[in-house]
């Protein structure tokens, strides 16, 4: 019998869920379609350092390890919760995820965002599986930052040319002809030489099924053809606040607005928003309109929504992106440019309709939403195949992996005279300039 194709998955973590959803997605495509790419059963596991992480299933095989988490603060991040400073919270981190790599052995090594994770934590286990004939990628969303921005983030970790020798492929979850940061210099000519794009992570995401909240029963029917079980079937319109951290304002107006008429508005909130905060929604909410914190199956709310408002989040756009619920994009201000780019991006790609917050209100949003229900958005002109594409991709890494290694052998641990031999292009994390400043910037 084949070996088992061990793959591992890690997330920094440091606000909102985008980070676990993403990674959760990629797993459930690497396990469904890599046993058939390579003859091999697949088993995995996701490093996450957000509590909420627990709360998502993953495929038949496949594990969470939550880390001790971290929370943006001015100059980089902080300890969450951990009673230690960010030089010790970096140590233990660095510690567990080199000692879980160790036991597990991946073949597969996939790294989202930060290269060597928060304050270069994950330069030497990056050397280690290296040094057992992993391959590594880095994953990347399709917006970063502005140029000037990234490049000083890429300065901090070393620079393009330490981060292009410690992975062998760049993925960027994204179609060029919405948007390319090869060619907007967010990724640099070093990794863009040796990077790829997916195709956003769109199409066949994974979903728990869950019952929609009482009173906003899809109007639509199910694949089975029938409608959702519940009381009656009204249709609805729905905003939706990702991980909720830093929804507050947009969920403000939008518990203010006014549904069109036959039509409740639904508002999920986001589980790491503010008690407090969601409590004052609440009693706000009008007659017409339902907040909840949180419900297992987003993209069946939004695929079922009438019109959907949202944030500008890398995640939230994927998913909505696979269905052709018309959208208004409401990115967050400040922190980073990332969501105003790729929301303006995907309305000048005919996707979506976007306002920045400063010039939303109640009553603009109320026209948005009467104006756009019944009007569904085309958008099969994007590529949304990233989760088909990313298990050829994994596959063709590993196949070239096994063609160049030497016959298996049973792994022996090495003697102080005999280390493993890194591949071609891995550099000692000793030669690391890495700080805990890793990046100003924490998503």
């Amino acid at each position: 019998m084949r070996r088992r194709l061990r793959v591992a998955l890690f997330s920094h973590d440091s606000l909102g869920l985008g980070h676990i959803r993403r990674n959760r997605a990629l797993a459930f495509a690497l396990a469904r379609d890599l046993p058939a790419l390579t003859g091999r059963e697949v088993s995995g596991l996701l490093i996450a350092s957000s509590p909420e992480a627990a709360r998502f299933d993953l495929p038949d095989g496949w594990d969470w390890v939550i880390l001790p988490g971290v929370t943006p603060a001015p100059g980089g991040y902080v300890p969450r919760a951990l009673a230690s400073s960010m030089q010790g919270l970096r140590a233990l981190r660095a510690a567990a995820v080199s000692a879980i790599l160790d036991q597990q052995r991946p073949e597969l090594f996939i790294v989202d965002r930060h290269p060597f994770g928060i304050g270069g934590e994950l330069a030497e286990a990056i050397d280690q599986v290296r040094g057992h004939g992993c391959r590594t990628v880095l994953g990347l969303r399709e917006v970063l930052d502005t140029p000037s921005v990234i490049d000083a983030e890429w300065e901090k970790v070393g620079g393009p040319a330490r981060v292009a020798d410690a992975f062998d492929e760049v993925w960027i979850y994204g179609d060029p002809d919405v948007y390319d940061p090869r060619s907007t210099g967010e990724v640099p000519a070093t990794l863009a030489a040796r990077a790829v794009t997916t195709g956003y992570l769109s199409q066949d995401r994974p979903d728990d099924g869950g019952a929609l909240p009482e009173g906003v029963e899809a109007a639509r029917v199910g694949s089975a053809g029938t409608e959702s079980p519940g009381v009656g079937s009204q249709r609805f319109v729905l905003t939706c606040l990702g991980g909720g951290s830093d929804g507050g304002s947009l969920a403000s107006i939008a518990v203010d607005a006014q549904p069109p008429d036959g039509h409740r508005h639904l508002i999920v909130t986001g589980p790491q928003m503010d008690t407090e905060e969601f409590d004052r929604l609440r009693v706000r909410a009008g007659a017409t309109t339902t907040v909840i914190r949180h419900h297992q199956d987003i993209p069946g709310l939004v695929a079922s929504a009438e019109a959907v408002v949202c944030m500008g989040g890398y995640n939230t756009l994927a998913e909505l992106m696979a269905t052709d619920t018309p959208a208004l994009v409401v990115p967050r201000k400040g922190h980073r440019a990332e969501q105003p780019r790729r929301a303006f991006a995907l309305v000048a790609a005919g996707a979506v309709d976007a306002h920045t917050i400063d010039s939303l209100d109640a009553e603009v949003l109320s026209e948005w939403f009467a104006g756009r229900v019944g009007r569904p958005t085309d958008r099969s002109h994007i590529d949304l195949s990233g989760l088909t594409t990313v298990p050829r991709l994994a596959a063709e890494l590993i196949a070239d992996a096994r063609a160049e290694a030497p016959a298996f052998v049973p792994e022996a641990a090495p003697t102080a005279g005999h280390r493993p031999t890194a591949p071609r292009g891995t550099a000692s994390s000793a030669r690391l300039p890495i700080t805990l400043e890793e990046t100003s910037h924490a998503v």
